[in-house]
């Protein structure tokens, strides 16, 4: 004998957005704009750290060196001449899509549940992910279209438009699509 079927509730529901949404965005807004403005320089160090890594992996010989410094982010070349400017990279832009990722998963009925609250942490570590990748297209672009003849001589055009599109393209649209797609991905999901 075989049971009746009954209808089974969709794995991604959609989302309510009503006044209770609206406030759970809000203080989910105002608790991550917080929680960015307390820990936007140890985040930053960790994204120099990371991005002067990933750096030193492509290059051939390894002379890249980021340091974060008070909201940018010193790109330092041992081939440098010693008296040459360190540009320094603003930071912010790349990184304050945190509070946007933050007041998409504060709409969920029960943000703080262990489930959405888990899924909202593994998505910020996606989003670091991105903002590193975000640090080393930066630092190449500037690398290809920015240091004059140096910067001919030591990238082609394919790279050269590699590198700048990779970094625009994250500046225009990447880094407001990220937050988006990880909430889309993860914080959408059901919560049984």
């Amino acid at each position: 004998m075989t049971r009746p079927s009954r209808a089974e509730p969709p794995l991604i529901p959609a989302v309510r957005l009503d006044g209770r949404a609206a406030l759970r965005a809000l203080a989910g807004f105002l608790a991550a704009l917080f929680v960015w403005f307390a820990f936007a320089a140890p985040y930053e160090r960790t994204l120099a750290v990371a991005g002067g890594l990933v750096l030193r992996v492509l290059e051939r010989p390894a002379v890249s060196t980021l340091r974060s410094s008070e909201g940018e982010i010193r790109v330092d070349r041992a081939d440098f001449p010693e008296a040459s400017a360190r540009p320094g990279l603003p930071t912010a832009d790349i990184h304050f899509n945190f509070v946007l990722l933050a007041a998409l998963f504060a709409l969920s009925p029960h943000p703080l549940r262990a489930r959405p609250f888990g899924r909202f942490w593994i998505a910020a570590l996606l989003l670091w992910v991105i903002h590193v990748a975000a640090v080393v297209f930066e630092v190449q672009s500037l690398y290809a279209t920015s240091l004059g003849p140096w910067s001919v001589e030591h990238y082609g055009p394919i790279a050269r438009n590699f590198w700048a599109a990779g970094f625009h393209f994250y500046q225009i649209a990447g880094r407001f699509a990220a937050p988006f797609v990880l909430w889309w991905m993860l914080g959408r999901a059901d919560e049984t």
